[in-house]
């Protein structure tokens, strides 16, 4: 049987409405430059459509070689799988002469549809090369696969064509396989098999006559070791790996016994999980089924995730091996810190995985007037914004649990005001009059009014248990602020420059008052600081010219003489 060109098809699908027999209700979802969302392979076209009814998207796969025995191969499938209820697996429907496409290839006019559920995810593959560094993604992927594996060898049915660009990450991290046109169901049983799938994870004995459950076995003995060593290795996808494969290649599965890859991962075998993988590997290479194997050998046990600690500072080590994207963009070589930016970037999408921005890392870019944060960034690193004073607009992910001092200082260009989480971020340097910090905010981060000079007062809720250093340096405009008996800490020159600043009461709940904290205060006449604070930082009241009083607790005229030598005549016991 002939089919229809792609590009046929295309014309086709972009009036569905009028071309199809029962999917009338379906149109093509559609790129930028309006062409329909599509992709191919070597016997069909998939075409992304929109019910106009429910807004549900599905999957529209069109032939275009033809395939003997597919048809009645796609009226068994859904009615064996029908009552089957996995994560895994979506439904699909065969529908006969349901599309009319006005090609020249045939005299015949309407075609073959298989109808199925639209998976949102990326391939199998790619999601690995994006995670390769980030350990813990890689052994989830490795948990997941295994626990799909475990289920697939525990059913009377099989997938047919496992490999990466089969399987599909989805966003929140489960599998799902796709592509049926191998597929065995057990009303199959005694037929020949309709392809063999991809050299590169099938048996090198395999034929069309093993058809049967067992035909996903050794896919899945060698993509789970593969998963499992790039685990605990992740060079050897650099070393071993190539396009559309992982490790092995169908040369490997050939002489084993002369296998560079096969000998690398031995020596890994000191692993329990992949010792074991590895066995079940050699088995099903010995016997091309694992029916002497239980699943629960695949059963591995969940990762746990550790927290590494990863620094805002970079070293000359980070330097000697960090690596370029084509933007001229540097990482670690790992790729979860962003060292240093292009000066001349005008907009970025930071990679995903990357988990810190470095201290400085884009600082100076005067050009860049949007970057992208991936909510796989955990830091962002003092003064990683500084003077990009082009930039108009940041989204901060809520993944983001700590952002350094002046981090934004002087991006004149933003206008909203940026709180993630329970930390104040940002106040537009344009702002003007009184400011009332949300209930929820914990932390005033290092340099979050920095420069504000039209803010007049400001409201700082209880929740707030640390003003950042230089949080409010150069509010020059601010007469008073009131600080909550809930701060613990007030930063190095957290008010200095606040030449409005006429009093201040610091609240018995504060311990430490930074260096320069207030300095050059210069309208400042009384401050009160209670006993509970046990360490005031050099210059904290210095070049305050209109200081007349501190006034502290009765007794504690020397101890707070210690701490302020250059304000010792001025304090006052009350």
């Amino acid at each position: 049987m002939q089919y229809p060109l792609i590009s046929e098809y295309i014309d086709a699908i972009l009036s569905a409405e009028d071309n199809m027999a029962t999917l009338k209700n379906l149109s093509p979802v559609l790129d930028d430059r309006g062409r329909p969302v599509m992709s191919s392979g070597n016997f069909a076209v998939v075409f992304k459509m929109k019910s106009v009814d429910t807004g549900r998207c599905y999957a529209i796969k069109c032939f275009i070689k033809d395939q003997e025995g597919r048809a009645e191969a796609y009226k068994r499938i859904p009615e064996e799988l029908e009552f089957v209820s996995s994560p895994y697996l979506m439904h699909v429907q065969y529908l006969e002469n349901e599309l009319f496409v006005d090609t020249t290839q045939t005299d015949q006019e309407e075609f073959p549809v298989l109808k199925m559920e639209w998976m949102e995810g990326k391939p199998l593959d790619a999601y690995l090369r994006e995670n390769l560094y980030d350990s813990y993604a890689l052994e989830m992927l490795t948990y997941r696969f295994c626990r799909m594996g475990a289920y697939l060898l525990s059913q009377p049915f099989a997938h047919g064509d496992l490999k990466p660009d089969n399987i599909l990450v989805r966003e929140n991290g489960e599998l799902a396989l796709v592509d049926y046109d191998g597929m065995f169901v057990p009303s199959m049983e005694g037929q020949k098999a309709r392809e063999l799938g991809s050299p590169d994870f099938r048996h090198p004995l395999r034929d069309e006559d093993q058809f049967d459950s067992h035909i996903d076995d050794f896919a899945i003995a060698s993509m789970a070791l593969s998963l499992k060593a790039i685990a605990l290795d992740p060079s050897l996808l650099e070393k071993y790996g190539a396009a559309d494969r992982l490790l092995f290649s169908a040369e490997d599965y050939r002489n084993l016994g002369e296998s560079n890859v096969l000998m690398a991962l031995v020596s890994l075998s000191s692993d329990a999980t992949l010792a074991s993988l590895l066995s079940a590997f050699l088995l099903v290479s010995a016997k091309n089924n694992l029916s002497m194997l239980s699943f629960r050998l695949f059963a591995i046990t969940k990762p746990e995730k550790k927290q590494i600690e990863l620094s805002t500072e970079v070293t000359k080590e980070d330097w000697a091996n960090a690596v370029e994207d084509e933007f001229c963009v540097k990482y670690s070589k790992d790729g979860l810190r962003l060292l240093k930016s292009n000066k001349n970037i005008k907009n970025y999408v930071i990679k995903a995985g990357t988990r810190v921005i470095c201290d400085g890392a884009f600082w100076g870019c005067r050009d860049l007037t949007s970057v992208t944060i991936p909510n796989s960034v955990t830091n962002i690193g003092n003064i990683a914004f500084r003077n990009c004073s082009g930039l108009t607009s940041v989204t901060i992910p809520n993944s983001v649990t700590s952002i350094g001092e002046d981090a934004f200082e002087d991006c004149s260009g933003i206008t909203h005001t940026i709180i993630v989480n329970d930390m104040f971020v940002l106040l537009p340097k344009s702002y003007e009059g009184h400011y009332s910090i949300p209930e929820n905010i914990s932390i005033i981060i290092g340099g979050a009014f920095n420069g504000c000079h039209g803010l007049t007062s400001v409201t700082i809720p209880n929740s707030v248990t640390s003003i950042g250093d230089w949080a409010f340096f150069r509010c020059s405009g601010l007469t008073s602020v009131t600080i909550p008996n809930s701060v613990t800490s007030i930063g190095k020159s957290a008010f200095s420059f606040c030449r409005g600043l006429i009093s201040v009461t610091i609240p018995n709940s504060v311990t430490s008052i930074g260096v320069a904290a207030f300095f050059k205060c210069s309208s400042l006449t009384s401050v009160t600081i209670p006993n509970s604070v046990t360490s005031i930082g050099e210059d904290a009241f210095v070049y305050c010219s209109s200081l007349k009083s501190i006034i502290i607790p009765p007794g504690t005229k020397q101890k707070f003489a210690r701490f302020l030598p250059d304000n010792k005549d001025k304090l006052v016991e009350q």
